[in-house]
């Protein structure tokens, strides 16, 4: 079940090698799909959305915006959807972060300077308000720097966090789809009982994180709560409150248990938290 995270940088041609990608190994390209399914459960437009995600939302719509909210569900309906079907293609979302520890997932940048990138925006919206559309440019590479360095602690142009890098100023969309491939059919990243293991374990960490954040009693709960083979462990909460976790959790489809351990027996932190 192959499965690729990569980075959305407007004007990056990331678009064009998603779907290239999508053509080449017969696998769907995750993308617009989340914002609707997003919208819904958060109850609000469909816009709202797109403009926090590409960093157009207005003084009083950041103000307001339940970005907790919105990393958790997007967090949900990504992790899900690359546990369903035959593999998938994910493009943007901070998915090449939120997917990076498990072990056959591929996670790629496809990048170029911001000059090309912004010459590349301005054929496409067919504008030549250079300044116009560099300043949009650089709200939406902002608006995922944030993002991503919020929920994941990392600066997200950092070449360490991706297994490829690939520069599409020297490297044609074509030749990126070859490398990308070619990772992916590579042993190293060939799917494992482990690999699918730790994917499921992700997927459920997500549902459960999703699960607290939707009850008024578990919403803001700083507890760390993580999954292991359908176990959901739980720390650095009191009791009170690790009373009413376990009863939300009990409550998500594929928890087998749910156990308080002491913090420093937990697994790595996960990226919900």
């Amino acid at each position: 079940m192959p499965i690729i995270a990569l980075t959305r940088e407007m004007g990056s041609h990331g678009k064009d090698v998603a779907a290239a990608l999508g053509e080449a190994l017969g696998l769907p390209v995750i993308y617009h799909e989340v914002i609707d399914h997003l919208a819904d459960r958060m109850r609000v437009r469909r816009s709202h959305v797109t403009r926090l995600l590409e960093g157009g939302a207005s003084l009083v719509e950041r103000m307001t915006a339940d970005r907790t909210s919105l990393f958790l569900y997007s967090a949900d309906e990504i992790v899900g959807a690359c546990l369903r079907g035959d593999g998938a293609i994910v493009r943007g979302w901070g998915a090449t972060h939120l997917l990076r520890d498990i072990a056959h997932v591929v996670t790629a940048r496809v990048c170029a300077p911001r000059e090309l990138r912004v010459q590349r925006m301005m054929g496409r919206l067919n504008t030549s308000d250079a300044e116009l559309v560099a300043e949009e440019v650089h709200r939406s590479d902002e608006a995922h720097a944030a993002i991503v360095r919020r929920h994941f602690g990392v600066q997200w142009s950092d070449p360490e966090h991706y297994d490829l890098v690939l520069n599409t100023a020297r490297v044609g969309v074509a030749q990126c789809v070859d490398e990308i491939v070619r990772l992916v059919r590579s042993p190293g990243f060939a799917e494992t009982g482990r690999s699918r293991r730790q994917l499921e374990d992700l997927a459920l960490s997500a549902r459960v994180w999703a699960a607290l954040r939707r009850t008024p009693e578990t919403r803001s709960t700083r507890a760390s709560v993580a999954a292991e083979a359908g176990v959901i462990l739980v720390s650095n909460c009191g009791t009170g409150e690790l009373l009413k976790i376990v009863e939300v959790a009990a409550g998500v489809p594929g928890v087998r248990d749910v156990r308080y351990r002491p913090r420093d027996a937990l697994p790595p932190r996960p990226p919900f938290h």
